[in-house]
């Protein structure tokens, strides 16, 4: 019906776009042609002409990026009244800025990237989920709206579900401490981080806890976990200062290689909870120490007609 919100997907997230059907969204189709030579060729089955259409994807990588680009660039072609971007995970949110003379603001380069997509005649919006800076929105430009999605009571639930209702929320470094701090406040407990001193360009060591951890449960939250570096040293402070129990969760889980078995086999956690924001997360669900949640909650107040 004219009224009901066409739900579309790339590739790598159409278990998403599945968990946010429901009454008054519909699933719209998308035909994939690969050639050899790596160009692709991508068709929208339906009429999107004067439709709501939504369009959930990722740029979690190049290829990924440029998939969400031309879909989007077809469907606003195409006619839809009104276009709007459900990126569960915005790559390159890290390089937000520029450190040193040169270095290129990804981050920014590519909210111009998507900003060039054409607009709906209603306008297009693009909805991102936790992201590492709360700038990035700003970098959108031209007659896209760029709006900032909170997975903060998917966060909450499932440190309740964890720890009860007496335990420590923690965070990797004092840069992530008001995220923490809110949480904290909100669950009406302790919040926690750590002091670090940097030794070199690429090392540092932990000085102290903030909070007294001695014998108690403690959750480290943050943004997002890649390596796992990080959040292996502050489960080790936390641990060092006391603590007993220590869980981890994250919205963004990338995992890259070996990294969850690394978490894993350091003895340090009891468990690792993200959401499924990120393919890579998806893929590796099923086992006892990762906990996978949906994300689609935080997305679905957003999509409406």
């Amino acid at each position: 019906m004219a009224d009901e919100v066409l739900l579309y997907s790339t590739g790598d997230y159409a278990y998403l776009r599945d968990a946010l059907l429901g009454e008054g969204r519909v699933a719209g189709t998308i035909a994939r042609t690969d050639f050899p030579d790596g160009e692709r060729m991508f068709q929208i089955h339906e009429e999107v002409d004067g439709r709501e259409v939504a369009l959930v994807g990722g740029t979690h990588s190049d290829s990924a990026t440029l998939e969400l680009y031309d879909l989007a660039t077809g469907l606003v072609t195409g006619g839809a009244r009104r276009l709007t971007l459900v990126v569960p995970y915005f790559g390159y949110s890290t390089m937000e800025r520029a450190i040193r003379t040169g270095e290129v603001v990804t981050a920014k380069a590519r909210a111009r990237l998507l900003s060039s997509i054409p607009p709906a005649s209603y306008g297009n919006r693009m909805l991102l989920l936790d992201l590492h800076s709360e700038g990035i929105p700003h970098y959108f430009e031209g007659e896209i709206r760029a709006f900032h999605v909170y997975a903060k009571a998917i966060i909450k639930r499932a440190a309740r579900e964890l720890a009860g209702v007496d335990f420590v929320m923690a965070c990797t470094d004092a840069g992530r401490a008001k995220w923490v701090e809110s949480l904290a406040n909100e669950l009406d407990v302790t919040a926690a981080f750590i002091f670090k001193r940097r030794i070199s360009g690429t090392e540092t060591e932990v000085l102290s806890t903030s909070a007294q951890v001695e014998g108690r449960t403690v959750v480290i939250y943050d943004d997002m976990i890649r390596t796992g570096g990080s959040l292996r040293k502050a489960a080790m402070a936390y641990r060092d200062a006391g603590a007993v129990r220590i869980f981890a969760i994250a919205t963004h889980g990338l995992f890259p290689g070996d990294a969850l078995k690394r978490l894993e086999d350091s003895g340090l956690f009891e468990k690792v909870v993200v959401t499924d924001s990120h393919p890579r997360s998806r893929a590796l669900a099923g086992g006892e120490f990762l906990d996978v949640r949906s994300v689609a909650s935080a997305f679905d107040g957003h999509l409406h007609t």
